[in-house]
């Protein structure tokens, strides 16, 4: 390994001020990724809403290809982590890479801001790169201040989780302020402004990041084999070449890079099984288990991921928002999430460590939040087909109770995961081990595009659409939700006790 990240053991973890019983440099991280959350999540609410206005004149025919690029985009942003993973890994360290990330993301965010459809693909090619230097090498880092059997170290990724959706939640009630109120108004947002105030935020990200890094007393840093300045132009030249390469991949359609996003996995696959099977049996089978987990991953994130675009398509157009004279803006329903999060990752994280020998498996913790997923299709079932008005729309409770069942699942899944990663790669590769947990978020993320795509149907979301739609992911999540569970302990088994 490279890195001097990337063989840290235990005995290695350099002593640092502890604040709330974790160590300082967490609390540096949780910021760095609010500010980088803040820019991600500023323009989700945004970005279908723009693609049918400003490239489909507001024609609701433009929604099924709206959700298209909106999921093949977000699949690219985490498989995209996989090459992030990897450079970080052999090339630049982590830190470096996550400078190099910010700088590409805050480029990209302020290039879509530009109304033309070719240039506003090319800022979203720009983002996804600066993305995948970015994402999982903080996380990782984040997994590197604990030791391996450090109880506090689910409960230091839940915290971390929290500063993600702090950013999330702040976000999309600025930026429609921005858009709505202050330059433009709720019939025609100005859109471009929730762009360029996304780009802000990442600056911030980056220069929070610059200054804060040296808490990290070397975590991250690269050792002597690659710091070389050299190294970090030759990445800047090569992401550079690689944004037209992404620009393709965004415009050959969500079906084709489908397959491209499923042979980078079976690639990946292959490469973490090597190197498990080169460490020993332990290793392989520990490989093996975070493997059948990418694939339910792959299956709560096609369905949880609606929430940028058939959701909102859903609260547009089918959802009584109007309350007390006053409508509650589409942009706000992307906070629920976010607030659901800050509210109960506290009580998760409590209740996990307070459970001690009764605590959930890994497995059945996804489990649990497949089931929780579910559970939200189900009540979209009910309210689709029983609380329908007379003007074709569904309280605004059921959507909103909707978002708060599947952030309970998501607390249940997505924090444990970037910890399993952590704690199931082979020692070398770990980088690359959180690029496939992300990989296979992305394989989820372009699955959901293709799926909203179905829920709106060639002219637009209607009542009868949403109902079909989401009915088949009533049914998909708690059959998988149940397998999980099934086969649980044979999956704990081969994680050889890593809880």
């Amino acid at each position: 390994m490279s890195g001097a990240t990337t063989i840290n053991t235990e005995a290695k973890i350099p002593e640092f001020k502890q604040i709330m019983g974790h160590p300082a440099p967490l609390w540096m991280l949780f910021m760095t990724e609010f500010w980088e959350r803040f820019a991600f999540y500023g323009i989700r609410w945004a970005l279908v809403l723009y693609v049918v206005a400003q490239f489909y004149s507001g024609d609701p025919t433009g929604e099924s290809a709206a959700n298209l690029v909106y999921g093949s985009y977000l699949a690219l942003v985490y498989a995209a982590a996989l090459f992030g993973g990897y450079v970080a890994d052999r090339v630049l360290g982590y830190q470096r890479s996550i400078l190099v990330g910010a700088s590409f993301m805050a480029a990209g965010l302020f290039m879509i801001a530009f109304p033309d459809q070719t240039v506003f693909k090319f800022g979203l090619a720009t983002i996804i790169v600066g993305n995948g230097m970015f994402k999982p090498n903080i996380s990782t880092m984040v997994g590197k201040l604990y030791g391996t059997t450090d109880p506090r170290r689910d409960s230091g990724f839940t915290i971390f989780y929290m500063g993600i959706n702090s950013g999330a939640l702040v976000a999309p009630v600025l930026t429609e302020w921005l858009a709505s109120a202050v330059f433009g108004n709720h019939g025609m947002p100005a859109y471009k402004v929730v762009f360029m105030s996304a780009g802000v935020g990442m600056l911030v990200s980056l220069v929070w990041f610059f200054i804060g890094r040296a808490q990290l007393k070397g975590i991250g840093a690269p050792d002597e084999s690659n710091a070389d300045p050299k190294r970090m132009v030759y990445v800047v030249l090569g992401s550079l070449c690689v944004i037209p390469v992404v620009y393709f991949l965004l415009a050959a359609g969500a079906n084709n890079l489908q397959i491209v996003l499923s042979g980078l996995f079976i690639l990946l696959s292959v490469m973490l099984l090597v190197e498990g099977i080169r460490n020993g049996k332990v290793a392989r089978d520990k490989v093996i288990a975070m493997l059948l987990i990418f694939f339910f991953n792959i299956m709560f994130w096609m369905f949880f991921e609606q929430a940028g675009s058939s959701f909102t398509f859903l609260a547009d157009k089918i959802v009584d928002r109007v309350m007390f004279n006053w409508t509650f803006p589409v942009a706000w329903f992307q906070t629920v999430n976010s607030l659901a999060i800050i509210t109960c990752a506290p009580i998760i994280a409590f209740i996990w460590v307070a459970m001690r020998n009764a605590n959930p498996s890994i497995p059945r913790k996804f489990g649990i939040g497949l089931l929780f997923n579910g559970a939200a299709f189900g009540l979209l079932m009910y309210a689709l087909s029983m609380l329908v008005n007379i003007d074709n729309k569904i309280p605004f409770w059921t959507l909103f109770m909707v978002y708060v069942l599947q952030s309970i699942g998501e607390l249940c899944l997505s924090p444990i995961g970037l910890s399993m990663v952590t704690k199931l790669a082979p020692t070398r590769l770990v980088g690359l081990g959180m690029g496939g947990w992300f990989l296979s978020t992305g394989i989820g993320n372009n699955l959901s595009g293709i799926f909203a795509s179905v829920v709106s149907g060639e002219a637009g979301m209607s009542v009868t659409s949403a109902l079909s739609g989401y009915t088949f992911g009533f049914y998909s999540l708690m059959a998988g939700g149940v397998l999980l569970f099934l086969i649980a302990p044979l999956i704990q088994k081969l994680m050889h006790g890593v809880k």
